[in-house]
């Protein structure tokens, strides 16, 4: 049972007519008039209990997106429904508006509709809904709730998807669509053509130029079906917030990035999420299937407070892929996380597969570097530079191992991976 702001007006009046008829009987007048009034809201409010509830809507949304949900309230009873209904969600589900007025007569349903803009990603579950059935009266409510299950997952933006144009004009001039002409080891022959001004003279067909009337050059297109793992540290290191957002949703723009451009470059694109554990996977798609199979599995995936057992993740990587692959770890580049759990992890996997390593860069590091306006700035100037110098010194460890690596800010991330993962192909490294 609940009672309303009415009742509380209508308890003020009598205690002005107390006031004006001082006495036990005018006192018990008054309280037996509110009585009467909650016991007749009670008895007459529709039940609660017989109330049917039922969601229907949207299932996904991109984060920063709005998408709608609604619940259906069916009133099966002989008496008419006068509520209010509080229809609960997590705060990071952004829902508008959480309370409704509604009135229902008997035997009839109401549509309720509510709007979601997560500012988080993951799956968004909606609580109970609550009911309050006000009697006639408005003084007093039955007061119930429902279990109304749903669940809308915030898939992560892809806010790179930006670039994708610009390296596909890219990888159409590796595939040899253009004028432009790009040979490298382990390039396949594509199609003879006419020589242009800017051609590599090593490309020119001697043979083919001897029975032609022109000069003739081959063109090259890389190699296609090769395996591409983008393999996502969830440790603690992914939890670190750079700017606005943990490392771990940069790395994963970054990493549908290169799951787009991969797949349309022809190669087989699969994911691992690893810490102590797999975490998620996805493997086998199709082109068509591969992004929509991607976001699914990452809206999920939360930083785990725990130290990254590189040995496990590698001996999970060897395990999924027995070609040869192209792996691209992200991860983090402190020189505690490269010497005690990379470098001692990486040489089994660096025979048998190209590995490439991204980590998220903070920008605040190069601001504090730069600034030397006083005292206190030339400190934390030097600490940075520290900070820095120890972040270089471990990507060049990685990097005399063989190891491609990619050290950008969240902005510059996605793009210079997707650079990273053309230039391997344009050099045959794949």
């Amino acid at each position: 049972m609940a009672l309303t702001g009415r009742l509380a007006l209508l308890a003020a009046v009598g205690a002005v007519v107390c006031g004006l008829l001082p006495g036990l009987p005018a006192f018990l007048g008054v309280l037996a008039v509110l009585l009467l009034g909650v016991v007749v809201d009670v008895v007459l409010a529709a039940p609660v209990s017989a109330l049917q509830l039922r969601r229907s809507g949207d299932t996904a949304v991109r984060l920063g997106g709005t998408v709608h949900v609604e619940l259906v309230v069916a009133n099966p009873g002989s008496r008419p429904l006068r509520a209010v209904i509080r229809d609960a969600w997590p705060p990071s589900a952004g829902a508008v508006p959480t309370r409704h007025r509604i009135t229902v007569p008997a035997g009839e349903r109401r549509r309720l509709s509510v709007a979601l803009t997560p500012t988080r990603r993951g799956d968004r579950r909606a609580d109970r809904v609550t009911v309050r059935s006000i009697g006639p009266l408005g003084l007093a409510a039955r007061q119930g709730g429902h279990d109304a299950p749903w669940s809308v997952r915030a898939l992560p933006p892809f806010a790179s998807r930006k670039h994708l144009p610009s390296r596909l004009a890219r990888l159409r001039e590796l595939d040899g669509r253009t004028a432009v002409m790009v040979r490298g080891q382990g390039t396949e022959f594509d199609s003879l053509r006419e020589y242009v001004i800017g051609d590599d003279v090593r490309s020119i067909d001697w043979r083919a130029t001897a029975r032609a009337a022109d000069v003739v050059v081959r063109t090259w297109r890389p190699e296609r079906d090769r395996q591409v793992l983008i393999v996502l540290d969830t440790g603690r290191t992914s939890a670190g917030r750079v700017g606005d957002a943990p490392r771990l949703d940069t790395a994963m723009d970054a990493a549908l990035l290169l799951g787009a451009l991969a797949a349309r470059a022809g190669d087989t694109v699969g994911l691992m999420a690893y810490d102590r554990a797999v975490r998620a996977q996805v493997g086998g798609a199709g082109r068509g299937d591969l992004l929509p199979g991607l976001v699914q599995a990452m809206a999920p995936l939360e930083p785990e407070l725990v130290e990254t057992d590189v040995r496990g993740m590698v001996a999970a990587v060897l395990s999924r892929t027995t070609r040869r692959s192209l792996v691209v770890l992200f991860t983090g580049l402190d020189p505690a996380t490269v010497t005690e759990g990379l470098l001692p992890g990486l040489p089994s996997l660096l025979t048998r597969h190209t590995v490439l390593v991204a980590a998220v860069a903070d920008p605040r590091i190069a601001e504090l570097a730069a600034d030397r306006s006083d005292a206190d700035a030339v400190y934390g100037a030097a600490a940075a530079e520290r900070a820095r110098a120890e972040r270089r010194t471990a990507a060049a460890q990685l990097t005399r191992r063989g190891v491609t690596v990619v050290d950008e800010p969240p902005d510059k991330l996605a793009p210079a991976v997707a650079d990273a993962y053309l230039a391997l192909k344009a050099a045959g490294r794949l």
